[in-house]
This record gives structure tokens, C-alpha cells and sequence, in this order.
């Protein structure tokens, strides 16, 4: 399948022009027109990844963090060196930051609130305008050591796990990634538990005083969730020959 077509096909299920973002998201690199027999899927556009993709064999990497973020940058340095080594390798490159954060179906909040177990799950987490995160009830009460295996990708171990509120939760909404101060309007809902990716100092001392639980369970380690759907979508949809790159910062 060649790039064109991937693009349109992806173009349609995230709706990747119906949110403003940060993220050049779309095709960031193609390719010479050759046909694509697999893609890889990742979470960052880094050295590493590009390298594995190749030993892959991928013609096309998916990834949620690409390389282009709201202003032009010189060809120098490491984005030089990734960009050479995509082109050499004729490896184009797909990224979608926000519109998959926010996808009802195939996104890393819509995948984490599955994991957790809410039921009916409703829109939170206002964001320019749109709701890019998920929120709702637990079927049953579940205490924070079952909800943070539930959600810690390869067993591992979260950032930080916020004990401040009701050791058996019932309500839960999750933002994914970089979103701690999301925690307000969690409060203002009257959420049990807040699940994202980073930690903060800064909103330490009001999740403290509000009494709300917040499990951190690393920027990574949350968004990796709606590449893996995407992946298994194309396996299902395209009859793609697809691989997950797993490529942890711990962070």
C-alpha cells in the first residue's frame, strides 16, 4: 500500500485536521513511492526507533511524538541526522499527537479508560476547546494497588502513586501524558482517582488538600496504548504486516 493511501485511511478513522495541535500531524516524511509491505508503531520519533523499524523491515513508522512541532527547525544536529537516516533508509513517517489522545475508540485515554474498567465512559479533560480525555464509573470498587496493575504497561512500575484519597475507587478519569493539571477539573467533577502520564510538584499540595487519589504512570508508559490499538487496527482493516517498537524512557 503506498503512502497516499495510508494517509487517507488514517486521515479518516483519528479525523487528524478536526483538532488544532501542536503536532504536524499527518505524513512528516515520505517516501519514494515504493509500495509498503509493514509498518512499525511507536510512541516517539527517535534514533532508536527509526534503527529498529529498519532491522523491521517497516516502510512506514506510525508514531504519536513526531519530529515537527509548531515551528520550523533547521536541518542540523540530531534532527538532521534522523531526518538523513529516514530518507536513506526510505522510511516515511505518520504521526498523531492529539487526534489520537482524544479518539473515542483508538485512543490512549479511550484505552486506559477500558484497562481501569469504566463503564460508560464520558468526555473530560477540556483542551482548546475539546475533550481529549475519558472519564466514568468502575463496574465495581477497586483499591489503587489493582488499578495501578491495571494500567502499568509490561508490569512496569508507575512514576508516583498519590495515596490521598479513598483507598477503593469508584469514579476515574484519565488524560494521558503530560497533564497534571487536569487533576482540578477531576476535582471539580468529583472524581476518586486521576490517572496521567507525569508527575508534578506543582500540583502536589491541591491533590493533597482535595483528597483525591492521582496514580503518574509515566509519559511513555501511558501513550502507548493508542499506537497499539492503531496497530491492531491496520493488522485487522488493511491486512498489514505491523510490529509494536517498545522504546521506554522510563519517564
Amino acid at each position: 500500500m503506498i503512502t497516499k493511501k495510508l494517509d487517507a485511511f488514517f486521515k479518516d478513522v483519528l479525523a487528524i485536521d478536526a483538532i488544532e495541535d501542536v503536532s504536524l500531524n499527518g505524513l512528516q516524511v515520505d517516501n519514494d513511492g515504493a509500495d509498503i509491505k509493514k509498518i512499525a508503531f511507536a510512541t516517539d520519533a527517535c534514533m532508536e526507533t527509526f534503527n529498529r523499524a529498519a532491522v523491521a523491515g517497516a516502510g512506514m513508522l506510525f508514531v504519536h511524538h513526531g519530529l515537527f512541532w509548531g515551528k520550523p527547525l533547521a536541518l542540523i544536529g540530531s534532527h538532521r541526522a534522523r531526518l538523513k537516516f529516514l530518507l536513506d533508509k526510505n522510511i516515511a513517517l505518520y504521526a498523531a499527537h492529539l487526534p489520537l489522545d482524544k479518539h473515542p475508540q483508538y485512543g490512549n485515554n479511550a484505552a486506559l479508560a477500558r484497562k481501569l474498567g469504566v463503564v460508560n465512559p464520558e468526555p473530560f479533560g477540556s483542551y482548546h476547546g475539546h475533550k481529549i480525555g475519558w472519564k466514568g464509573r468502575l463496574e465495581t470498587p477497586l483499591t489503587i494497588e489493582e488499578l495501578v496493575l491495571r494500567v502499568s504497561f509490561m508490569g512496569r512500575e508507575p512514576l508516583s502513586v498519590l495515596r490521598f484519597g479513598a483507598n477503593r475507587v469508584l469514579n476515574v478519569a484519565v488524560v494521558s501524558g503530560d497533564a497534571p493539571e487536569f487533576v482540578s477539573e477531576a476535582v471539580a467533577e468529583g472524581v476518586d482517582l486521576f490517572v496521567t502520564g507525569e508527575a508534578s510538584h506543582t500540583w502536589h499540595h491541591f491533590a493533597l488538600e482535595s483528597r483525591i487519589n492521582v496514580i503518574a504512570g509515566g509519559h511513555y508508559s501511558t501513550e502507548v496504548w493508542g499506537v497499539r490499538a492503531m496497530m491492531d487496527l491496520c493488522a485487522e482493516k488493511l491486512d498489514m504486516d505491523v510490529e509494536f517498537i517498545d522504546v521506554p524512557t522510563g519517564l
